[in-house]
């Protein structure tokens, strides 16, 4: 098997054409919109907008070829009201009607959040499932951080992989408007 690398990426084109890609099948995804032509734009402004400069994004290489991200929100990361305008009005524009979900979605997200300080995961992709690159993704970063991390996962199928690396399940939680269960998982330091 070709060996991960990964590296630090500012394409946020190349990063949200990979998460699109990744989640296409993710039930939170699609429960917020089952239209993948518009997944792409919606992590667009995820990536600019809501993690924003001071935000990580990872990218995994194998064989030259790019084949996941990760997105990381340092502790006391904040959205000034700024990007906060620019990313409701880029959202609305994506989501059209759904964007009721997308502001559910955010808001019982909040809610659930850790108070204390903590790095957050806010989303990790690779289209290719099962070849070890969200291993190498996770890896990478936790070995560079110093801290507790925190993450929503929305698929079930991913929870063990965040418990190989220490998160453990502290809350489950069902989305409104007959939404999917999502995971929320805590790595303390």
């Amino acid at each position: 098997m070709v060996p991960v690398t990964i590296t630090q990426t500012k394409d946020v084109e190349l990063a949200s054409a990979l998460l699109a890609q990744a989640f296409a099948d993710d039930p939170v995804t699609v429960w917020m919109d089952p239209d993948i032509s518009r997944h792409r734009a919606v992590f667009r402004t995820l990536l600019v907008h809501i993690h924003g400069k001071a935000s990580t994004i990872d990218l995994a290489m194998r064989d030259g070829q790019p084949v996941g991200v990760a997105a990381w929100d340092p502790p006391g990361h904040k959205i000034s009201t700024r990007p906060q305008l620019v990313s409701s009005w880029e959202f609305l524009r994506t989501l059209g009607p759904r964007i009721g979900r997308g502001i559910k979605l955010e808001a019982e997200f909040a809610k659930h959040r850790p108070k204390e300080p903590h790095w957050y995961l806010g989303q990790i992709g690779a289209p290719l499932k099962g070849a070890g690159i969200g291993t190498a993704l996770l890896q990478h970063r936790l070995e560079q951080i110093d801290g507790p991390a925190y993450l929503e996962s929305s698929n079930a199928l991913n929870v063990p992989l965040y418990e190989r690396f220490g998160f453990q399940v502290i809350e489950e939680f069902e989305l409104p408007l007959d939404g999917p269960k999502v995971w929320a998982m805590y790595r303390p330091m």
